[in-house]
């Protein structure tokens, strides 16, 4: 097995954008310099990150499973034991948080379906 080059976050922070677009992703160092005009986002976005950690927005964008199959070829490294962080385990919920559950009956969707579906009869009663 190939040995995998190995980077710390203070060489990859010195590193010019312009001329190597270089970051990490969930302690994964990629050169994204290629996919530049590529990119669906703009190449802005891929250079704002460059030489720093990009895991919390790459995550917020939303990626589908193909932009991070896609990523699997720019990848030319990862850092070194001292500079790797823990990996947050990401939650997804198909279900309301907490908070969102205990919204009020008058602040969630059901009470304007509610008062269409009574006017509606109403309006068919009384002027019908």
């Amino acid at each position: 097995m190939a040995d995998v080059k190995k980077f710390t976050r203070k060489e990859l922070s010195e590193r010019n954008p312009k001329q190597e677009t270089v970051f990490i992703i969930d302690n994964v160092v990629y050169d994204v310099t290629p996919f530049l005009d590529e990119h669906p986002g703009g190449h802005e976005v891929l250079v704002h990150a460059a030489g720093r950690d990009a895991s919390e927005d790459f995550e917020d964008v939303g990626h589908s499973f193909d932009a991070k199959e896609l990523m699997k070829k720019y990848v030319i490294g990862e850092l070194v034991d001292e500079d790797k962080v823990e990996l947050k385990k990401r939650q997804v919920s198909w279900e309301d948080s907490a908070a969102a559950s205990e919204a009020s009956f008058m602040s969630s969707w059901k009470f304007p379906l509610l008062m269409g579906i009574l006017l509606t009869v109403l309006y068919s009663y009384l002027l019908g």
